[in-house]
């Protein structure tokens, strides 16, 4: 029998079949995939606390955590079944690590290091913002960096130069509120309660866009930061005026019209980063991503400008373990390893953050 030098070796790990376990509980969701070489979903278990927090009008940190230790078994156990392999025949554990709740992030964490320790799997630690980039690979086989991506969440709002798997560069982020942000608290603000994203949503296919005038916040000039507080703040004062008045609001009028507000800033955006970096693709990842006018409008300015367009189905869009799948196969291929030091790091930064290459700190 030939024994292999280490080049061969090493090619022929490239080439390969890797199949991860990946682990999601940032937030409100507690989620875990199998996914197939980064772009072949196997399973995608998701268990959903929104009904549980759509009391309270919003997450609840210590009952998301609390909920997570209780459903992290079995969704990992499920997603091993649906996909009809064994923990042996897992590669490696990938696990969203930050930004996010520290409580539900310490939960998958937890999880993925003592399967990990137990099964002497290498560990990938992801970033959960990579993640939702990274759902485009799922949805596009044919998608290939570079490419800029217009990322819109509850948390987050961020433009970002995709220059290679794993590269990032943020061309513009939110100052204050992130979008869906602003959709959770304007929905709160006329009642149409938590989450307020799909309800919006909603609500504004039965409304006058151009009903109301909001204001679209330019941060500076050339800038493609964003800014929604005072978008919220406007929408506020438009109601304590009506009720001031005595006069009726129209719900589904405010809701058309806040989300036009939104959706012109993100959407002009992202055309505009787009050409000025030379990008000829633009694809779109978090909650706010399934927002069916924001879609629209950019489908059909990316159309003008001569723009491929790329959005998600909108499981993919909210959290899913899936998307942590396809990101932490492109960490592992490029050498990433976490250690059992592993913690959670709830305002982890997207971009230049540590990574461990088979043990060894890089920056």
């Amino acid at each position: 029998m030939s024994i292999k030098n280490d080049e061969e070796q090493h090619t022929s790990f490239l080439e390969d079949d890797v199949t991860i376990l990946a682990i999601e509980s940032s937030c409100d969701e507690t989620a875990a995939a199998v996914v197939k070489n980064g772009r072949e979903v196997l399973s995608n278990v998701i268990s959903s606390q929104i009904a549980l927090h759509t009391v309270f009008g919003g997450v609840v940190p210590e009952i998301a955590s609390r909920k997570h230790v209780e459903k992290i078994n079995t969704c990992v156990r499920t997603a091993l079944a649906e996909a009809k392999l064994k923990l042996s025949d897992i590669d490696a554990i990938a696990v969203t690590y930050g930004p996010g709740l520290v409580g539900a992030l310490l939960v998958g964490v937890s999880e993925a290091k003592a399967l990990s320790f137990a099964t002497g799997k290498p560990l990938v630690g992801v970033h959960h913002i990579e993640g939702h980039i990274c759902a485009n690979y799922i949805e596009y086989k044919e998608l290939e960096p570079p490419f800029m991506c217009l990322v819109a969440s509850g948390g987050h709002s961020h433009l970002v130069l995709v220059k290679d798997y794993g590269e990032y560069e943020i061309i513009g982020q939110t100052r204050d509120d992130a979008a869906g942000e602003a959709f959770d608290k304007v929905a709160r603000a006329i009642g149409l309660g938590y989450p307020g994203g799909p309800k919006i949503d909603a609500a504004a296919r039965e409304g006058n866009p151009d009903a109301i005038i909001f204001p679209r916040a330019k941060t500076t000039e050339k800038s493609y930061d964003f800014s929604f507080s005072g978008l919220k703040s406007a929408v506020l004062n438009y109601l304590n005026q009506a009720e001031m008045k005595g006069e009726e609001v129209n719900k589904n009028d405010v809701a058309a019209s806040f989300q036009k507000a939104v959706v012109d800033v993100l959407t002009e955006h992202s055309i505009e980063a787009a050409k000025e970096y030379g990008c000829n693709k633009i694809a779109i990842a978090g909650g706010v991503a399934s927002n069916t006018s924001l879609r629209e409008r950019l489908s059909s300015e990316c159309k003008k400008a001569g723009i491929d367009f790329y959005c998600p189905s909108p499981v993919l869009c909210t959290d899913n373990a899936a998307m942590i799948g396809a990101a932490g196969y492109y960490e592992f291929k490029k050498g990433v390893r976490s250690g059992m030091e592993l913690n959670a790091v709830p305002n982890l930064p997207l971009g230049n953050r540590e990574r461990k290459y088979h043990g060894r700190s890089s920056n």
